[in-house]
């Protein structure tokens, strides 16, 4: 079911969070309007060309790696850089939102199990390298390593049966409508989210509840 808002949402037990655009600002799209820019193309069509690439390529189900990512794109588009300069494009603008660190911390001293669903590469653990954020978790459910994206439905099943909660005691945050579209279709309860710090607020409201290991 597609919320609009996750108060008084009943039974809730755990809530997947996606990560950019969602726990951390979105820095695919700025990363890859730069590199377009850079490169004197347009960037809403070359961040969609460079979006299903990503896909198409393998990549972000651990299929491909990020040099085959690059080459793909150079190959299609005629983009110049090495890989460390096109990928530098992009993660330094993946920042952590503390607002929804500190309702993730909440969420977890009200005992519901809190996660991360994310169509990401391995970029993820270099951003968590750097900023240290998969200890505020109970699960981190990454494409790449799953070998299944949020493109593909089942993806939702597989994290409620790892998460041992059935899908309608799963609060699913995105801000990818087509993902959140998904996981409704699953059974999950579904939310677009249009401003970060908004939902912030209303997690930090929920109630509390028993806890239920993962």
């Amino acid at each position: 079911m597609i919320v609009t808002t996750v108060r008084d949402l009943t039974p809730l037990k755990g809530v997947l969070f996606d990560f950019g655009g969602v726990l951390a600002r979105e820095g695919f799209r700025g990363g890859l309007y730069a590199i377009a820019r850079k490169n004197g193309l347009d960037t809403e069509p070359f961040f969609h060309l460079a979006s299903d690439a990503i896909y198409d390529t393998g990549y972000i189900t651990g299929r491909a790696t990020e040099a085959d990512y690059w080459e793909a794109l150079r190959l299609a588009t005629g983009i110049r850089g090495t890989v460390e300069e096109l990928t530098g494009e992009i993660l330094p603008r993946f920042i952590l939102r503390p607002v929804m660190i500190d309702a993730v911390r909440l969420l977890r001293q009200k005992r519901y199990v809190v996660a991360i669903a994310s169509d990401q590469v391995d970029w993820l653990e270099r951003l968590n390298e750097r900023d240290r954020f998969y200890g505020e978790f109970d699960r981190v459910f990454n494409s790449y390593r799953l070998g299944k994206g949020k493109r593909d439905a089942t993806f939702f099943d597989d994290v409620a049966n790892a998460l041992r909660l059935a899908p309608g005691e799963i609060l699913f945050l995105d801000d990818n409508p087509g993902n959140v579209e998904r996981a409704s279709s699953r059974g999950m309860l579904s939310m677009v989210v249009r401003n970060a710090e908004d939902v912030a607020e209303e997690l930090a409201d929920l109630p509390g509840r028993a806890g239920i290991s993962p």
